[in-house]
């Protein structure tokens, strides 16, 4: 069965994109290279995964930018799941990522709403065994 492999993330910048995500979010940096017309090929996901990962793709374009930062509508577009929910939040706030509330702990499991460094809003969330 065919997998998402990868998902773009438009950003204003590849190194501060970089920089967030692999500093304040944990994520490991998998490919940078160079391309021909002066771009470049990013792509980061959280350790240990194998599976998917966000390409980070710098915006080229006034209509691009406009989306930097609400690329699902004031939504949360992305969740992050983790196995150690407040050890995670813990770390990601001292690296002063920006939660939008107090964690919630749900039926369906721990889950607390945050930032990235654009505006865009994730879930922390460790599902419920």
């Amino acid at each position: 069965m065919p997998r998402i492999a990868l998902v773009t993330l438009v950003v204003n910048d590849y190194d501060e994109a970089i920089a967030f995500y692999t500093g304040a979010l944990g994520f490991d940096l998998v490919d940078d290279e160079p391309r021909p017309d002066g771009s470049r090929w990013v792509v980061v996901r959280p350790p240990g995964d194998t599976g998917s990962g966000l390409v980070l793709a710098r915006a080229k374009d006034g209509a691009q930018r406009d989306h930097v930062g609400d690329q699902t509508g004031g939504r949360v577009g992305f969740f992050l799941h983790t196995e150690d929910f407040a050890g995670d939040y813990a770390r990601m706030r001292a690296a002063g990522v920006t939660f939008l509330e107090e964690p919630r702990h749900e039926t369906y499991g721990s889950v607390v709403v945050f930032q990235d460094l654009y505006g865009n809003r994730w879930d922390l969330l460790e599902p419920r065994q």
